[in-house]
């Protein structure tokens, strides 16, 4: 399909000179003589560039610009006047003008501008269907208790500049929920970083996140931006901080402090404003303990705790995410996606899912590739290990047997987690069923980091 481009303008041998033009760069080409006219062209749609004339008889250019601003209309707009000055220029462009063309024409000049204006809006179309495709992969599937409690505490710490620590065992999503944390701040439009503070060599690490100047190292053959810098307006996630060494925590700990970054080799420090959100698999107070992580970094980055329950915890989105990844995976190879026959679901929802929701989605994965039909049987998952069906949740950790003290809060979080799902959140039920007092239950819940839901109708206000 051709290019649509309309010319407004009220000189007819600007219309029809500025048409033979266009038309002979290829592209299809309507014209009218008045902003009324073009208004009422537009509501019709189809058309790509305006080329629109600042002086016209009745609504002039700029106030046509605005009622198509008002309209919400996305075609791209180049204006053009042969009693240019900047105040109307600088008015064109505040109203979304691409770009503002004074008489008499250069046929070379606005053709540019008009090719350029165009590839400008193929561009953003093209971010646009990008977002799209991103947004529909990294989306927090399920409507389990837990899962809309998580999205609770997202909405409700996503739009505040609040230091959020992510628990949760490896595969869950943490760094889904702090890209999502991110995408519904006031810093969407600022970059995300992500590290993964397990992946870097020790000897990497600081200059990797603080930067470093030329010289600094053998190898530093120029200077280098860190991840913090890079983050400045937006936020950094850093990503198995619990594996991060104490010396490289006592540094972010001042950067957190000072909110300045120095790098490595350097001696002057920068001022940055970076959101931090951090993530980790390990029971921080445990390490603590250990003597393996901070206590004081442990503090500042545990403003907002954020628990990412595992997939064995919210087995009734089991089906959601299924259908969600054979969605994903029929758009990434071109393929029919497939549906699942009752009894496969029942052999999903059976098993413990020790990987989580990574090891789900790349069981969906397998399917999409490897079974032949339309339907996904019972059968086709044989593959799943049989003894695993009886294993009550994932294997030890490598750190070894949690202390008593963690397995007892492990053990009450889940209680309250799962009789708060069976109450449909409702807090005065769920206090008596657990036999403790609502107030109890409330600092239960704050020391686990479980936000409470919202306090449902005919419920009294918590004390």
């Amino acid at each position: 399909m051709k290019t649509t481009i309309l010319i407004v303008d009220d000189e007819p041998g600007v219309r029809q000179a500025l048409s033979g033009v266009l038309r002979d760069e290829g592209y299809a080409v309507e014209a009218v003589a008045s902003g009324e006219a073009c208004l009422d062209r537009m509501t019709r749609g189809g058309i790509d560039l305006i080329v629109l004339d600042v002086w016209l008889p009745g609504m002039d250019g700029l106030a046509t610009l605005s009622r198509l601003r008002e309209r919400q209309v996305d075609a791209q707009v180049v204006l053009i006047s042969g009693h240019g000055n900047i105040e109307s220029a600088v008015r064109a462009i505040k109203l979304g003008a691409f770009d503002f063309v004074e008489k008499p024409l250069s046929i070379e000049k606005t053709v540019l501008v008009i090719r350029n204006a165009l590839n400008q809006r193929r561009l953003e179309a093209e971010n646009r269907a990008l977002r799209a495709r991103v947004d529909r992969r990294q989306t927090m599937v399920g409507e389990s208790y837990a899962m809309r409690q998580l999205r609770e505490q997202v909405a409700m710490a996503a739009p505040t500049n609040g230091r959020v620590l992510i628990y949760g065992e490896n595969g869950t999503g943490k760094d889904l929920v702090a890209r999502t944390v991110h995408a519904l701040s006031r810093r969407r439009n600022g970059p995300f970083v992500e590290v993964n503070c397990a992946a870097i060599p020790e000897e990497l690490i600081e200059s990797e996140l603080f930067g470093h100047v030329r010289g600094a190292f053998t190898g530093a053959v120029a200077d280098r931006r860190g991840k913090f810098e890079t983050a400045d307006g937006g936020t950094i996630f850093l990503d198995e901080i619990g594996d991060m060494s104490v010396k490289t925590q006592a540094k972010v700990l001042r950067v957190l402090q000072e909110h300045t970054v120095e790098a490595v080799g350097g001696h002057a420090p920068l001022r940055i404003d970076t959101r931090v959100l951090a993530a980790t698999n390990k029971e921080l107070p445990a390490e603590i303990r250990a003597g393996r992580f901070r206590e004081d970094l442990y503090f500042r980055l545990n403003v907002i705790p954020v628990f990412v329950p595992p997939l064995r915890e919210r087995q009734e989105d089991i089906p959601m995410l299924a259908d969600h990844f054979m969605a994903e995976f029929a758009r990434e190879y071109g393929r029919r996606i497939k549906t699942f026959e009752p009894a496969a679901i029942a052999v999903l929802r059976g098993y413990p899912w020790p990987g989580n929701v990574r090891e789900l989605r790349n069981v969906i994965e397998r399917l999409m590739i490897m079974v032949p039909g339309e339907r996904i049987l019972a059968a086709d998952l044989a593959f799943l290990d049989a003894s695993a069906l009886a294993r009550p949740g994932p294997p030890s950790a490598p750190a070894g047997r949690p202390t008593l003290h963690e397995a007892r809060d492990s053990f009450e979080r889940a209680l309250i987690l799962r009789t708060l799902a069976e109450q449909q959140g409702n807090m005065s039920r769920t206090a008596e069923v657990l036999g403790v007092e609502r107030s109890n239950l409330y600092r239960k819940m704050k020391a686990f980091g479980i936000a409470p839901a919202r306090r449902l109708e005919g419920e009294e206000e918590s004390v």
